[in-house]
């Protein structure tokens, strides 16, 4: 007679019974190929890291005028190098250790921070190694147990709310990406449709980003196998394409505004170089005390700055394990993770990771999300998204030919499919209910997670003293709530204290 209360991966035997029954894909609803293609599918809504980091921190010179790698000039493929190689590390360890499908690679956000706000005040090395004790720190929390205790504390329908938010939060990234909507230029109304202060659609990069948008749509509705992936290779095609008769080139040519309907970022046609050695000789560029000497920021401002980026990274993380992991049927209807301790650990230590690799910290990503969606529910995802990353250092060229407004429609589609959570929200409970809300809605119009995050669980606090039920806030929700306050008023403090 059968044994019923083994496992389903129990049956499986040879070395792929043994890759099933380490990464559970059996047992959680999952097969090799729905895993092979969400690892695909979240590589490709990710990639563009690789291009966009560069442009993020390779431009911007420190207090002595020198860009990232010692140059006294921008670097492109020796960021971009960095970057997908500590991006693939991190995501096979996640993979591996974590046994989730989430991918790792340079926080966006973070790293215009530490360009524009750290690294103008000291070396780039400096700035590393601020980024490197930022990420030790939050990993002697997770070993101490407070950041998985933080995890728990927080209320069901608030852990949906951050499901939600993220959902909208990575909608509006799509729109704005694919250019579809731009900030206005001095205009009546924040953003606009298009091109900025026209309120149209314009240029065949916009139609391109349309037609995707509408062929994952209608594939998603038809519940096809491989949708989102499929879209993205599809409209990738037709990039190409429409590059090659319209020759379009990007909105900026040699770091000056060209034209604004033009590719936003790459355009997509056939690189001269396919293969190329990648130059990983920014690894280990990073002082890990070199801020603190009062000839430079001192010691105040230093401890001031590394708290600023440790509280950002630590609820942006946690924002998007919730979020993904909802999305991914991880979570229990208590709103518990297995596996929460080593996720959080793997992420603390991408963080220092990203500092020593000298491509800024590096942290779980929201575009995960895009891997679960094609039925990735497992670390094997994360395996293959983390080799896709360290092929990309030898294939950076065909990497860059996949353009923003290719990929920007599977990030719409996603955040309409976490969106959909939100029936899970009892909007009867208003002491619930008004911080969900403020949590969904400042996500996407902050275009920060840790924005809205703060302000939901601030104002959910407030709420519960303000009614007499103080008692009923978990007391590690009263740490988050002061921690939250302290990060919304720094630029105050700093005025105060003189920095």
């Amino acid at each position: 007679m059968k044994d019923t209360t083994l496992p389903p991966s129990a049956g499986r035997t040879g070395f792929g019974g043994s890759l099933d029954r380490f990464f559970q894909i059996t047992d959680r609803g999952s097969t090799f190929g729905a895993e092979v293609r969400g690892g695909l599918a979240t590589f490709f809504t990710m990639a563009y890291i690789v291009v966009l980091n560069p442009i993020i921190i390779a431009t911007v010179p420190d207090d002595t005028g020198q860009f990232l790698g010692d140059g006294s000039a921008p670097n492109f493929p020796l960021v971009a190098a960095a970057t997908a190689f500590v991006a693939g590390i991190m995501t096979i360890v996640m993979g591996v250790v974590g046994r989730v499908p989430f991918a790792i690679a340079a926080g966006l956000g973070l790293n215009a921070f530490l360009a524009h706000s750290v690294a103008s005040q000291m070396s780039w090395e400096d700035a590393m190694g601020l980024v490197v004790l930022e990420g030790i720190i939050i990993l002697v929390l997770v070993l101490t147990g407070f950041r998985v205790a933080v995890f728990n504390a927080i209320p069901g329908s608030l852990k949906t709310a951050i499901s939600v938010g993220i959902g909208l939060f990575i909608a509006l990234i799509g729109f704005v990406d694919a250019g579809f909507v731009r900030r206005t230029a001095g205009g009546a109304v924040p953003v606009q449709l298009g091109a900025a202060g026209t309120g149209s659609l314009n240029g065949w990069p916009t139609l391109v980003f349309v037609i995707g948008l509408l062929a994952i749509a209608v594939m998603v509705a038809r519940k096809v196998k491989g949708a989102i992936l499929l879209g993205i290779l599809g409209t990738t095609v037709l990039a190409v394409v429409v590059e090659l008769v319209a020759d379009l080139g990007t909105q900026i040519v040699d770091g000056k505004p060209a034209d604004p309907n033009a590719w936003s970022l790459v355009a997509p046609q056939m690189p001269a170089n396919v293969v190329g050695i990648p130059d990983l000789s920014l690894l280990g560029q990073f002082s890990l005390f070199g801020a603190f000497d009062p000839a430079k920021v001192g010691v105040v401002a230093a401890v001031l700055l590394v708290f600023t980026l440790m509280l950002a990274d630590f609820f942006d993380t946690m924002g998007t394990v919730v979020g993904v992991g909802r999305q991914a049927n991880l979570v229990s209807p208590a709103g518990k993770m297995a596996r929460t301790r080593e996720i959080l650990l793997v992420d603390s230590v991408a963080a220092a990771a990203g500092g020593a690799g000298s491509v800024s910290s590096n942290t779980t990503y929201v575009e995960s999300a895009s891997g679960v969606s094609e039925g990735a529910r497992t670390g094997l995802a994360s395996v293959v998204t983390g080799l896709l990353f360290l092929l990309a250092m030898f294939f950076a060229p065909l990497t860059e030919m996949v353009p923003s407004e290719a990929a920007a429609p599977a990030l719409v589609i996603v955040g309409f499919l976490m969106m959909t959570q939100i029936r899970e929200i009892d909007f009867a409970d208003l002491e619930l209910a008004i911080p969900a809300f403020l949590m969904i809605v400042l996500m996407p119009f902050t275009y920060s997670i840790t924005a809205g995050m703060g302000a939901g669980f601030v104002s959910y606090i407030v709420i519960k003293v303000l009614k007499g039920k103080a008692r009923e806030v978990h007391p590690l929700m009263w740490v988050v709530g002061l921690l939250f306050v302290v990060y919304f008023t720094v630029e105050p403090i700093g005025s105060l204290l003189g920095l």
